[in-house]
């Protein structure tokens, strides 16, 4: 990637107590891309923001935990104010693969799409999750697929790569800073922006997800459908 390229590409990383990890994350990047690395420690406990900034990344601290949805927009923000003409957002555990960064880049540098979304099930590299998590992603895979008129396999999936119009739209009030999965998905078609997914590899995360239990992905599933519900009843 040039050096002009990579003045207007960054690689955003949501991180919440990711000490230990955090740091081979961005090591991991660094083989793949030169891109500018911003990791946004939302009220992280630990040494998440120490070891971030000793691994080279720009740390954004917030002050305390703010959740997923807010530390990703956070880092929009930042990029927007900074002027990156696109990002690709990526966890901070380890679970997305750095080697798929190119593919999910190039079709938004050759102008092909708005956002990418990079599927764990498209690729040929297997990914087990636990039976209610994975009967989740097909449910909400099925709800999007209805709603936009296209194939949709992973709509949980957090690593993206966009166009800066994307990332003004997902730093706006419209964005769901709770839980931005599905819902993204079908504001961003309602909206008319052009999205695709791409194969990508994932490994399991090295920490339970947030969607964990049996509490929580109960909780999700109902702010999900309570989320598309508002959307579907927003004016365009």
């Amino acid at each position: 990637m040039s050096n002009e390229m990579k003045n207007h590409f960054a690689i955003i990383i949501p991180a919440y107590n990711e000490g230990g990890r955090i740091a081979l994350t961005i090591s991991g990047i660094r083989k793949s891309t030169d891109a500018d690395i911003i990791v946004v420690s939302d009220g992280s406990a630990d040494s998440t923001a120490g070891e971030a900034k000793a691994a080279g990344a720009l740390v954004i601290e917030l002050p305390f935990n703010l959740g997923y949805g807010a530390a990703l927009q956070t880092g929009f923000k930042y990029a927007l104010k900074k002027k990156y003409e696109f990002a690709v957002q990526m966890d901070a555990d380890g679970q997305h693969d750095p080697l798929s960064i190119q593919a999910l880049i190039e079709p938004i540098l050759k102008d092909e799409v708005d956002i990418v979304i990079g599927s764990r099930f498209l690729s040929e590299e297997s990914y087990s999750a636990p039976f209610v998590r994975r009967m989740g992603m097909y449910f909400f895979g099925f709800i999007t697929s209805v709603l936009t008129g296209r194939k949709i396999t992973d709509p949980t999936s957090g690593f993206q790569a966009l166009n800066k119009k994307v990332m003004e739209f997902y730093a706006s009030r419209a964005y769901p800073v709770d839980y931005p999965d599905a819902d993204v998905i079908i504001m961003l078609h309602r909206k008319g922006f052009r999205f695709k997914e791409v194969p990508v590899v994932m490994h399991n995360a090295a920490k339970p997800s947030m969607h964990g239990g049996i509490i929580n992905p109960l909780y999700y599933i109902f702010k999900m459908l309570l989320s598309i519900f508002v959307t579907l009843l927003r004016k365009e």
